[in-house]
């Protein structure tokens, strides 16, 4: 019996979760491009579920994608914990495709496109409370450019990074 088709993936929604906020971005696999959407507060530890449920809903995402906050030498640490609890909730609550995307950098890289909208005038410093939803459009744009070599979203020490 042949394998089953792969399910054709149009929309994604990248999420940069963070201890207090958590940016979130939408990509377009058929065009490659990603924009920031919002900036979810949490409370107690806790995602703004609602919110991740009216954006579901809003933008009918064919997969979710999460930040994995590795070490530079590839290593566990307490975000990556946290970004990993998320995708496996996002997983469970919503039973959609779930893929964690090496997010090194990705803040560094979101710091670099705000400066550099600020001087283009596209930016306001009043805006700068949206650096997370930049970084998830970094993470969605990454996913974006190399899909088929996801990391394993599982919590599972023995899921190999890639």
């Amino acid at each position: 019996m042949p394998d089953a088709p792969e399910m054709a993936i149009g929309c994604v929604l990248g999420f940069d979760v963070g201890a207090k906020r958590i940016g979130v971005a939408v990509g377009n696999a058929l065009s490659g491009t990603a924009r920031d959407l919002s900036v979810l507060d949490v409370r107690g530890g806790q995602p703004d579920w609602p919110a991740v449920q009216r954006l579901l809903a809003e933008w009918r995402p064919d997969a979710l994608l999460v930040g994995d906050p590795r070490t530079l030498d590839g290593g566990d640490q307490p975000a990556r914990r946290r970004a990993r609890r998320f995708a496996d909730s996002l997983r469970q609550r919503f039973a959609l495709p779930v893929h964690l995307v090496d997010e090194r950098s990705s803040s560094v890289e979101a710091a670099r496109r705000f400066a550099a909208g600020r001087a283009a005038g596209t930016r306001r410093r009043g805006d700068a409370d949206r650096l997370d939803a930049l970084a998830a459009a970094v993470i969605v744009e990454r996913w974006l450019a190399a899909p088929t070599d996801p990391i394993p979203s599982s919590t599972d020490p023995d899921a190999s990074p890639r």
